[in-house]
């Protein structure tokens, strides 16, 4: 039986038939079919702990179809957002530990054509204010993680000091394997909850962190997108990305368990998941470049 609140959307020609699809971490995804062809919908209300504002996902999404790496945007309401269905395989993390090089090549077109294609009030997302701003909300919140935060500020201080300067990019900052598809012709990048101007880093530092790349790999990636191989100060900054990006999954989770429900997701489990992670990431980083001064 269909749901009431997909029977009722106006988008749909004729019959139609629903199935939920699996992978949402704070939204409910159905694959829709009508007398047209298949569809994704794709429901999830405004989350201000996350920084996560749906119109800004449709503007986002909208550009990047129109930059040629998402599905087109067929309806969007508030609460619910409808694009065209890709007949893809989604990726797993051994796909993007296969080939940095082809992931380099995608983020530097997305990088450097998404900013025509952008509108509206721009947003700035910046992984170590996310990072604070989680803290605040898992201190209010009561949070079990509480007695960790000032370890976890600590540390995010640290590799925010070891960033270095680079152009601002429109980016899609959440680069989950999940979120490329793969069909026979081409990758599509999808979920632009958090795309906003960044760093080239954070980008490059999820796709490294959240796959568990090798270094090879990782440095394959990085002299990929910059077309030549990276100086120390840069391969530092990289390597502190990597912990951010883990540390920002995991207080993710942490922020989740206080105010998400989404079914049969674990956001204890999600949280440890990427602090264990964290924790060889930051061992690694530290042998290398050596522990801040207590």
């Amino acid at each position: 039986m269909v749901p009431e609140r997909i029977s009722a959307l106006s988008c749909w020609k004729g019959d139609i038939q629903a199935e939920p699809l699996s992978g949402g971490l704070s939204n409910e995804i159905w694959k829709v079919t009508d007398d047209t062809g298949d569809h994704v919908a794709r429901f999830g209300q405004d989350y201000p702990v996350h920084h996560v504002d749906r119109a800004r996902e449709v503007m986002s999404t909208r550009a990047a179809h129109a930059a040629g790496f998402s599905p087109a945007v067929e309806h969007a309401a508030p609460g619910v957002m409808v694009v065209a269905f890709v007949a893809a395989r989604t990726w797993g993390p051994e796909d993007m530990r296969a080939d940095p090089a082809r992931v380099a090549k995608l983020l530097r077109q997305f990088h450097d054509t998404m900013p025509e294609h952008v509108s509206g009030t721009a947003y700035i997302f910046w992984v170590f204010h996310v990072i604070r701003d989680y803290a605040r909300t898992l201190t209010r919140g009561n949070s079990r993680f509480a007695g960790e935060l000032p370890q976890y500020l600590a540390l995010s201080q640290q590799l925010e000091a070891a960033q270095v300067p680079l152009p601002i990019v429109f980016a899609h900052n959440d680069l989950l394997p999940a979120n490329f598809l793969e069909d026979d012709t081409r990758l599509w990048l999808i979920d632009y909850e958090y795309a906003g101007y960044s760093t080239a880093l954070f980008d490059l530092a999820g796709a490294a962190s959240n796959s568990e790349m090798e270094p090879d790999a990782a440095q394959e990636l990085l002299s990929c997108y910059f077309g030549k191989t990276p100086d120390h100060d840069l391969i530092r900054a990289f390597d502190a990305m990597q912990c951010a990006s883990l540390l920002r999954e995991a207080m993710w989770a942490m922020v989740s368990e206080l105010h998400l429900k989404a079914p049969g997701v674990d956001y204890v489990a999600y949280a440890n998941e990427n602090l264990e992670k964290l924790e060889a990431a930051t061992a690694r980083f530290h042998a290398l470049y050596g522990k801040p001064p207590t």
